[in-house]
């Protein structure tokens, strides 16, 4: 038999559900901190320990932005808190064998519908923004902390082109999940190079507008990144 919930878990409950109607119906807005602490134990008759539990739910789910010290700020549900919520779940199963495969996997069947996307219909101003992140990307080659992030600006623009809200959420989410192995690579100038052409080369078949040298570009970037996750973890 399952023992029954405690008191603290009811009131916790019941206060998350309070919360969760609040920002649901704009009481609490988006950028709004919570009230202090004190004032939510005065409120509604809780202990701090229900309050703390409320809050982690809410974060957990999406609702709030706790950080130490500072108070609780409202966050409007949307795409990127539902996938930050999903965030703890995905982190676990990155510590599965084939976890990083299986995402990586993912990243490579979404990315080559999306390059092939933009060979088609990328509008000038994409097509201006992904030369501008390869500009960049190029001048970064001799230092790798910045060469990651422009490297991640000129993926990032092939999730904006079909101008579905959902895409860039989940490239954040994507460089969330998996930024952290990322950073535990070696970077050296020649492989940052040879990252460089591989975007250089997806670039110019968007240019051309050619959706399969697009898609083949893409993919033996993706396959030569996959190598280099290899080496560093040993990954199967």
């Amino acid at each position: 038999m399952t023992a029954p919930p405690s008191e603290t878990s009811r009131a916790a409950d019941s206060l998350i559900a309070t919360f969760e109607r609040q920002i649901a119906d704009g009481v609490l807005k988006d950028g709004e901190a919570l009230p202090p602490e004190r004032e939510i134990v005065q409120t509604y008759g809780v202990s701090r320990t229900v309050v703390r539990e409320a809050v982690l739910a809410l974060s957990n789910k999406g609702l709030v932005e706790a950080r130490p010290r500072f108070r609780p700020v409202v966050r409007k549900p949307g795409y990127d808190a539902a996938l930050q919520a999903a965030g703890s779940v995905v982190n676990r199963l990155l510590n599965e064998p084939s976890g990083v495969r299986n995402l990586f996997d993912l990243r490579i069947m979404m990315e080559a519908a999306l390059v092939r996307e933009a060979a088609l219909f990328a509008d000038k101003n994409q097509i201006s923004r992904l030369q501008q992140a390869l500009a960049d990307n190029e001048r970064a080659i001799n230092d790798s902390a910045a060469f990651f992030a422009t490297d991640v600006a000129f993926h990032s623009v092939f999730y904006e082109v079909p101008a579905n809200p959902v895409l860039p959420s989940i490239h954040k989410a994507y460089v969330n999940w998996l930024s952290k192995h990322w950073m535990k690579m070696p970077r050296f100038p020649d492989r940052n190079r040879l990252n460089y052409e591989a975007h250089a080369a997806i670039f110019d078949a968007i240019l051309l507008r050619d959706p399969d040298l697009a898609e083949k570009a893409l993919r033996d970037h993706l396959d030569d990144a996959w190598q280099q996750v290899r080496e560093t973890f040993n990954t199967p």
